[in-house]
């Protein structure tokens, strides 16, 4: 049997499995906390160590039942890097005092989805988190005290951003001491 390799995302940044195990639709697959926990067993089996979450996923609801399952091994947690995002904030029933979907930066925003995600993920901390879409209104700076205080917390290991331009990219990464 073939094993996927690892491969180092940034200088100092985490090594990830080549391939990812994607978790946006789990509430969607009908499983048990028993069948979630088998599933996730299987794919770390293969090789496939890196699993992806975002507080979003499945409308709030994908970490708390990928939790849920590695709550019944918690041994399971040290093979696994957990990269989720934040800074989407969905309309609903669960947030009725949003009227429009945004995108929030704030520090305050980013500190309070990584401990909702902790919580709901039934872990200590993060591999790493994204902020998973360009905002904006986005102050490199606050953005970079929140990574910070995650950080020296022991909440996240490593931060990175999803679909940021590179000048978005570059931006950010200029107000950090850690590569992105």
């Amino acid at each position: 049997m073939t094993t996927i390799k690892k491969v180092q995302i940034a200088p100092q940044g985490p090594e990830f499995s080549e391939l990812v195990q994607g978790y946006w639709r789990l509430g969607d697959w009908g499983m048990s906390p028993q069948e979630r926990l088998t599933f996730l067993k299987q794919h770390v089996e293969l090789g496939v160590t890196t699993v992806d979450h975002a507080d979003i996923y499945g409308y709030y609801e994908c970490e708390q039942l990928f939790g849920e399952g590695l709550a019944l091994d918690k041994s399971m947690r040290d093979q696994i890097e957990i990269v989720s995002k934040c800074d989407i904030k969905l309309c609903g029933d669960k947030n009725p005092d949003w009227k429009v979907n945004h995108y929030n930066t704030s520090k305050s925003h980013i500190v309070e989805s990584v401990n909702n995600s902790l919580k709901r993920l039934q872990v200590e901390d993060l591999d790493v988190l994204l902020i998973h879409r360009p905002d904006a209104l986005m102050d490199a700076d606050e953005v970079a005290e929140a990574f910070s205080e995650l950080k020296q917390a022991g909440k996240v290991k490593h931060f990175g951003v999803s679909n940021f331009s590179p000048r978005q990219f570059e931006l950010l990464q200029s107000r950090l001491d850690a590569p992105l």
